[in-house]
């Protein structure tokens, strides 16, 4: 399997303003995007991204992201092993971007 590649959040920050816009995919339960999620992401948890993964966009960058980066690496490589080709895991996670001060949706 190809190795995910990894983004920072600075790096985040600057594709979020690019276009096509990359879609965020936030695979993190509910109540931990409830209390803070990076603007614009889309929450699709982890344990039920087998049976939504049509909504993932193939048409645009995916950007997957979690608290850390461990399950949203995890996220990542099963895009890919479904033939997303331009798929980005989000290193640091959500805790990395509030970390750096950058603002959060509730």
């Amino acid at each position: 399997m190809a190795q995910v590649p990894g983004i920072d959040v600075s790096q985040l920050r600057q594709r979020l303003k690019a276009e096509p816009a990359p879609f965020l995919l936030d695979v993190r339960e509910p109540w931990e995007y409830q209390e803070a999620h990076v603007p614009g992401a889309q929450l699709i948890p982890l344990g039920e991204l087998e049976q939504r993964v049509n909504e993932v966009p193939r048409d645009r960058p995916i950007l997957a992201i979690c608290h850390s980066g461990q399950r949203s690496l995890a996220a990542a490589g099963y895009l890919q092993q479904l033939g997303y080709t331009s798929v980005s895991n989000v290193d640091g996670g959500t805790a990395a971007w509030i970390e750096r001060g950058f603002p959060v949706d509730k």
